[in-house]
């Protein structure tokens, strides 16, 4: 079974630990869960916020 990046990443945003994870897909490894999250570093490390604005809600 194949499970996306973006889904163990969704997991972890939404505050599931990693035990909690790996019990819901027992093919997974800590070591996945890691590399998930590498991946994501890997893709946001040469990015550049400054253009970003962020506008408060009223």
């Amino acid at each position: 079974m194949r499970i996306k990046v973006e889904n163990v990443l969704a997991l972890l945003e939404q505050g599931a630990t990693v035990q909690e994870i790996l019990k819901e897909y027992p093919d997974l490894e800590p070591e996945d869960i890691r590399a998930c999250i590498a991946y994501a570093r890997h893709l946001v490390a040469n990015e550049d916020l400054s253009a970003v604005q962020v506008e408060a809600v009223q």
